[in-house]
């Protein structure tokens, strides 16, 4: 089978540290749109569509936020396999109708969560290790998801039909963490900024690279769908030639 096709809905602002991340952890071909400064793409010609993080919130005033979510409710609405990661899990509960919200505090650092199995979380422990970074959370799922995963901060994972939203990030390196983590100064302040830096340790990364692990499970799930498709697509060609032929 041919490489998939993925589009890559970068919504970071600071695109650098996004990049690397996802191609290094998606086995894929990537087609990269800048979706936080309005670029997204001009049709649906991909296997999948993944959307990444963003220090914007997805109820934000902001020109390029709506059109990211419609472009993610076509995409869905067509079939293609989609996977939202943080920002990107709420822009996908969003498009498909549940209900994203603020936060009372904030989830800075490495935190444990329990799944409740899916075919996302194959090869995953119950309970694993993920670094998280957000003040937002999915309150209300999409109709008809499936709740995956949580921990004390609410929703960490969702599934409908195709779709996942994941909130915590597993494509992060070392280096992003500390990173974004350095960004929330502002925000809560320098104390818990420097706690959960002096946690990014080689130990800690190790354990969370196990939940790199969802990466493969969707790839490899969007090749079975595209396999699908076209062994529909042949039947159908099939069927057409024989009745031309009749």
């Amino acid at each position: 089978m041919t490489r998939l096709r993925v589009a890559l809905l970068n919504a970071a602002h600071d695109a650098a540290n996004t990049r690397r991340n996802f191609r290094r952890e998606l086995d894929a071909d990537l087609v990269e749109f800048h979706a936080a400064e309005g670029e997204l793409p001009d049709g649906y010609d991909f296997d999948a569509v993944v959307i990444t993080g963003s220090r914007s919130s997805v109820y934000w005033d902001e020109a390029w936020i709506p059109p990211l979510v419609e472009y993610v409710a076509t995409a869905t609405d067509r079939g293609i396999p989609t996977l939202g990661i943080c920002y990107g899990h709420q822009v996908l509960a969003e498009a498909l109708g549940g209900r994203v919200a603020g936060m009372d505090d904030f989830e800075l650092g490495y935190s444990e969560i329990t799944h409740h199995g899916d075919e996302i979380f194959a090869g995953i422990d119950e309970e694993f290790t993920v670094f998280t970074s957000h003040g937002d959370a999915v309150v209300d799922l999409p109709p008809g998801a499936e709740l995956l995963a949580e921990n004390e901060y609410g929703v960490h994972a969702f599934r409908a039909g195709h779709n996942w939203g994941l909130q915590f990030h597993p494509e992060y390196d070392m280096e992003t963490a500390a990173d974004v983590a350095d960004g929330k100064r502002d925000r809560i302040g320098d104390a818990r900024v420097d706690a959960a830096i002096a946690e990014i340790t080689p130990e800690n990364y190790e354990a969370a690279c196990e939940a790199k692990q969802v990466f493969e499970n969707f790839t490899d799930h969007v090749r079975r769908v595209s396999e699908d498709a076209g062994r529909s697509r042949r039947t159908e060609r099939s069927v057409a030639g024989s009745s031309a032929d009749d």
